[in-house]
């Protein structure tokens, strides 16, 4: 990459943290297997003045859900599921499940399968005010409770999908397309099917060939320092440290937790991401190493919602996308708000981590950051517009 593009990449990340957007940023891009540019601004601890560091430690929220969606594909090309399982035959409390729309309780016309689930249009719920959504939060805020009883908690993978199971869908299955808990189900289907827990089996089957030594769901004693604090914006005051506990995951995820959550537990580093990404990139395989295989790689990055779940897909910022396999997937760059490649892919976390793959330029966008309520945001779209450019 040119000096003048890595300049005005690192301009724009400074303004980020002087502005109080972030509190801080890494940058890598990657392109034919090589390190094209990587950046670091600001602080893992404002406080502290301690700055962000390549080997930094951040909790990635959904980006947790790419790797869920490899570990799903590991087990269908060894035959143990089908996504066309309906999930009741692996956690039977899925059985005669209701669906609660627009307050009113019904009978779902069918059984949820694994394959709705895998592309957001199961029903099944996140956390929310009312319906559905509301029954789902009370699971969450016993997952909360139980991390103030016990290190790590007392509610496991395995209860959680059970308890999930139990409580209404937001719609009918394959009706529309919410984001939702589903990555947290399949999650525990790994765990159900493989009989390891899910972090035992991510570790062995992904993390350890891939060589990715700081990818967990928790952060060990010997690496506490390395981990990014968390920060919010609170109107009428500065940056602020952000100390609550979103979706189960502890905050600071000192203690290897019960429930390992396959839709937003994962903590990384910049360079671990970037092992599963190119992995990805390279049709499943990376340093020799086989996870996937091409034709799994293909079907997980390739597919799309049907022309009524998309108009569901809606969200601000990621226009021209469709969604599938717990990925954003660009399928109409015409339509796109960033400039954009068709085929591009990957997806974001709550607290502003990102990824990108492009296969028709061989390259690879992650960013790292910690801000509240974050996502695909400003600093995210400025830097995709520098490096396309």
């Amino acid at each position: 990459m040119e000096a003048s593009k890595k300049k005005l990449l690192k301009n724009v990340m400074e303004r980020s943290a002087e502005s109080g957007e972030t509190a801080g940023s890494l940058l890598l891009v990657m392109k034919n297997g090589r390190e094209e540019c990587f950046l670091k601004t600001g602080y893992a601890d404002i406080e502290a003045k301690k700055p962000l560091e390549r080997n930094t430690l951040f909790r990635l929220y959904s980006m947790t859900k790419p790797v869920t969606a490899a570990a799903v594909m590991i087990l269908v090309e060894r035959g143990l599921i089908d996504l066309n399982d309906q999930i009741k035959y692996i956690f039977p409390t899925f059985e005669n499940m209701k669906v609660v729309e627009n307050g009113k309780p019904s009978r779902a016309v069918r059984d949820v399968n694994l394959f709705d689930i895998y592309n957001m249009t199961s029903g099944i719920a996140y956390p929310g005010p009312e319906g559905a959504h509301l029954q789902a939060a009370k699971i969450f805020d016993d997952i909360i409770k139980g991390l103030a009883e016990t290190p790590g908690g007392n509610v496991t993978t395995l209860e959680y999908a059970e308890r999930t199971g139990k409580v209404p869908l937001a719609f009918q299955p394959g009706s529309h397309w919410q984001y939702g808990a589903g990555a947290d189900v399949l999650g525990a289907v790994v765990e159900k099917v493989s009989g390891m827990r899910y972090g035992d089996f991510l570790k062995k089957e992904i993390f350890e060939p891939l060589g990715m030594k700081d990818t967990d769901f928790y952060v060990p004693a010997k690496k506490k320092t390395r981990l990014a604090k968390v920060y919010e914006t609170v109107p009428g005051s500065d940056m602020i440290e952000y100390t609550g506990e979103n979706l189960g995951i502890e905050n600071p995820p000192y203690h290897r937790p019960a429930f390992e959550s396959g839709g937003a537990g994962l903590i990384s580093s910049i360079d671990d991401y970037e092992k599963f990404a190119s992995m990805l990139l390279n049709g499943g395989k990376l340093n020799g190493k086989k996870i996937l295989s091409e034709n799994s790689v293909e079907f997980l990055t390739n597919g799309r919602l049907t022309p009524e779940q998309q108009k569901d897909f809606n969200w601000d910022g990621l226009q021209g996308f469709t969604y599938s396999h717990f990925l954003r997937i660009m399928d109409e760059p015409e339509k796109a708000v960033t400039i954009a490649k068709k085929g591009e892919y990957g997806w974001d976390g709550w607290l502003g981590c990102y990824v990108a793959n492009f296969p028709s330029e061989k390259m690879t966008i992650l960013i790292m950051t910690q801000k509240k309520d974050s996502g695909t945001f400003g600093l995210t779209r400025r830097i995709r517009n520098i490096v396309l450019a």
